[in-house]
């Protein structure tokens, strides 16, 4: 059990990493890879996914960690 644990860890922690890396401090998605200049504070489509899959992944890899102190 305790590897699958491991295993599961690994992966989200690979997933965070790639998540974390797309979003580009002070920029959106768009402005990243050549978009418009339009200032826009909110998230919209792709980049609305990508922050809230963030979340997800960061709870998934904190369960998991706190879970094999538990084992």
């Amino acid at each position: 059990m305790k590897i699958v644990f491991l295993i599961i860890q690994a992966i989200s922690a690979v997933f965070l990493i790639l998540l974390i890396l797309i979003q580009s401090k002070g920029t959106g998605l768009s402005k990243s890879w050549g978009g418009g200049n339009l200032k826009s504070f909110s998230r919209r489509g792709l980049e609305k996914v990508i922050f809230k899959s963030t979340f997800v992944i960061l709870a998934i890899f904190l369960v998991i960690s706190f879970l094999q102190l538990l084992i």
